[in-house]
């Protein structure tokens, strides 16, 4: 059947390539669409806090210009009718007209030409105020000539002056307000074409993508279909093969059984007869000590040494060999019994399960003066037996490989996660080279230096148990350093191989 690569988002990479790209470009669009909005918008507050700032200034030539014209218009009333009330009002309008220079002056502080004027109506209003208290002292004809020509006195041509000045402002105010307004309207006229564009380029990339993904979900929904069809058919795949190795399994435990059981037949032979050669060695071991005892004649040297040191030697080799062929004949028996065990899944505290490992060693955890903390542990349903014997075979095996010369530290942890429960136990023994941590696992295979007793049975057994009960087991290790040891097993035990 012909294969088709599927892509991330479909059957066609490139069309998945293309899908992701288009989204990007309008992803693009959009930060692009907001960083302009965020900048009209700064560039539109600028522009109202300027149209704002000039009408502020408007308003405060307006209120000088006001209070200049009043100034001017209480001096008049003062000179035509000499009249003192119009004393107070000159004052208090010249002392406004001041206080609205002031503030012009801070708003337009950022305007130079603006500045140079503003300077220009202080100078005028000091000359206006000086002359005007130097009129008001004049009297009799000096005074008759003054207020006949008081239209062309200096105070009048002073304040002609600042209207002039004020026009001035007012005009290059009004032609600012005039290019800020400009802008503002080039600005939002820009913001609407670049919106309008984004919005045309986003519908554009909503519609070729919204093509290519229904394109890509047919596609993906003719694979599913495909897939459906090859599922079916791999699983009955993979129930044949399951059932051809169940019979396979089957068949080696009884092979094991069967042989295991005929090897010890043999083996007993041999063990009886090696026992019977011990016996007649010591007869003929006696004969020879009691012909040396009563001084007739003995065997000759060559017999001697055969008797006395040969011969023993070769029975010891014999059952030393038959021993511990025993001792693998009764593992393999019994690898073979638990493989065919029927498991028993109960509810199990393993926090208790390892303290009940732990009494039964504290004799050699005192001995060792080994420090053993084990912490609160998961609860799962599984078998007891199996689960005691993977731990015990944990805990035995970092108690046998502990440092000489080294307290011994030992923890026993566990947790649980998405349905699984795990027990480490860490101790700070010997450790084990990288190279042979799936080595240990073997069955019959050992590392590191062989001064513990052991055929190398123990972890495959224990390996074999988690394997059985739904689990495994790993481990992580450096020589000099230590190893730790974790099983997992899942929390609820599930039958699906039981006992083929």
């Amino acid at each position: 059947m012909e294969s088709t690569r599927i892509g991330a988002l479909g059957r066609d990479a490139r069309a998945s390539r293309l899908i992701i790209g288009l989204l990007t470009l309008g992803f693009a669009a959009l930060l692009a669409a907001a960083v302009a909005t965020f900048w009209i918008q700064r560039q539109n507050e600028e522009s109202s806090a300027l149209v704002a700032h000039t009408l502020s200034v408007e308003t405060s030539l307006g209120g000088f210009a006001s209070a200049a014209e009043r100034l001017e218009t209480a001096r008049r009333g003062l000179l035509l009718t000499a009249n003192p009330d119009f004393l107070p009002v000159i004052d208090d309008t010249e002392t406004a007209a001041r206080m609205r220079l002031e503030e012009l002056s801070q708003r337009i502080a950022d305007n130079p030409a603006q500045r140079a004027r503003v300077e220009r109506l202080r100078t005028l209003l000091d000359e206006y105020a000086a002359y005007r208290q130097k009129a008001q002292q004049l009297s009799g004809a000096a005074r008759g000539d003054m207020v006949a020509g008081f239209m062309t006195d200096p105070a009048v041509l002073r304040i002609r002056e600042m209207r002039s000045v004020v026009e001035a402002m007012i005009a290059e105010e009004v032609g600012l307000l005039r290019a800020r307004e400009a802008q503002q309207r080039t600005m939002q006229r820009l913001f609407g074409a670049m919106l309008v564009a984004t919005g045309f380029l986003i519908l554009v990339v909503a519609g070729v993508t919204l093509w290519l993904v229904r394109r890509n979900l047919a596609e993906l929904r003719a694979s599913r279909a495909e897939l459906r069809y090859l599922n079916e058919g791999l699983e009955q795949l993979v129930d044949a093969r399951t059932g051809e190795l169940k019979r396979a399994n089957a068949e080696i435990q009884r092979f094991a059984y069967i042989v295991s059981h005929d090897l010890r037949s043999p083996l007993v032979n041999v063990m009886g007869f090696t026992a019977e050669l011990e016996t007649a060695r010591q007869s003929i071991a006696g004969y020879v000590s009691k012909s040396d005892a009563e001084g007739w004649s003995a065997p000759d040297a060559t017999t001697r040494l055969a008797i006395e040191e040969d011969l023993p030697e070769a029975i010891g080799f014999i059952r030393s060999s038959t021993q511990k062929m025993d001792r693998l004949i009764n593992a393999i028996l019994n690898l073979s019994r638990q493989g065919r065990r029927t498991l028993a899944p109960e509810t199990l505290d393993l926090g208790e399960v390892v303290q009940g490992i732990v009494g039964s060693l504290r004799h050699r955890i005192d001995e060792t003066g080994t420090s053993l903390h084990v912490d609160t542990l998961p609860k799962v349903v599984n078998d007891r037996v199996a689960v005691e014997q993977i731990l015990s075979n944990l805990v035995e095996n970092a108690l046998k490989y502990l440092e000489p010369g080294r307290p011994g530290v030992i923890e026993v942890t566990g947790g649980s996660d998405l349905g699984r429960a795990w027990v480490s136990v860490a101790d700070n023994g010997r450790g084990i080279e990288p190279r042979d941590h799936e080595r240990i696992f073997d069955l019959f295979r050992r590392s590191g230096a062989q001064d513990q007793p052991g055929e190398g049975i123990g972890l495959a057994h224990a390996r074999a148990l988690a394997y059985r009960l739904g689990g495994f087991i790993e481990v992580q290790s450096e020589l000099g350093a230590g190893s730790t040891f974790r099983l997992i097993l899942p929390i609820e035990w599930q039958s699906g191989e039981e006992d083929a």
